[in-house]
């Protein structure tokens, strides 16, 4: 079985991960991380030479790191306040999902259509990969989740629409790494891949986008569950 790394997630072509310069992309996931991983705190203060000091950088890649995570959704702008952490909560997690559940149909229902043999071989291959690792490795199945649904969405005419969703969908997936997979969502993250697979090759492209967003819905509601039970044993 090939390593991780040579499943790591690339966005569609034509679409920059984060149109950034390298010193500023570097910048951003660092900071980016932070956020994340809670070493920079709900509604703390980001001061840009703070950060810059912290991460041995001139100002001019951390303005631009944090305009990149205000247009995630990570940081905010308070005019005469500066920068500030936005709290990674239950309403930012739905807000990010929902909007996938309003596009993610429409990127499908046109890939459904427009399929070749070529695609639906890709989208197998992949979810054989996925079936193999079986959850065992969380991070090399989060690479070839992300490579399956990107096979879908790459040649999509609207870029704009497929930035979207990549960008959100990383969101999510940074989110998610800190919860585990239940054993219901692992089935059934399964079964809908393959489900989904039979729409595209039989053509039928509304039950392919009535599932999807299903799936979606089904990935916002697993972290929020998570999120929830986490903040009851935090509160208990």
């Amino acid at each position: 079985m090939a390593e991780t790394n040579d499943f790591k997630a690339q966005p569609p072509e034509g679409i920059d991960a984060t149109g950034a310069s390298s010193e500023g992309a570097s910048v951003y996931q660092l900071i980016r991380e932070d956020i994340i991983e809670g070493r920079l705190a709900a509604n703390e203060r980001l001061v840009i030479t703070d950060l810059a000091r912290r991460h041995g950088t001139s100002t001019n890649p951390v303005r631009e790191a944090l305009q990149l995570l205000r247009g995630e959704g990570f940081v905010t702008f308070i005019p005469n306040r500066g920068a500030r952490v936005r709290p990674i909560d239950q309403d930012f997690v739905r807000d990010i999902y929902e909007i996938g559940v309003l596009i993610e149909p429409s990127l499908t229902r046109w890939f459904v259509n427009m399929a070749t043999v070529e695609d639906i071989a890709e989208l197998e291959r992949i979810q054989d990969l996925i079936e193999q690792n079986n959850f065992a490795d969380t991070l090399r199945h989060s690479e070839l989740d992300t490579a399956f649904h990107t096979v879908m969405y790459r040649k999509h005419y609207n870029r704009h629409a497929a930035e979207l969703w990549w960008k959100h969908r990383e969101v999510l997936r940074a989110v998610s790494r800190r919860f585990d997979f239940t054993l219901a969502r692992r089935a059934a993250i399964l079964s809908e891949h393959r489900e989904l697979i039979a729409h595209v090759k039989a053509g039928r492209s509304n039950e392919a986008a009535e599932l999807i967003a299903r799936h979606v819905e089904g990935s916002g509601r697993h972290i929020l569950e998570h999120m929830r039970a986490r903040n009851a044993a935090r509160a208990g």
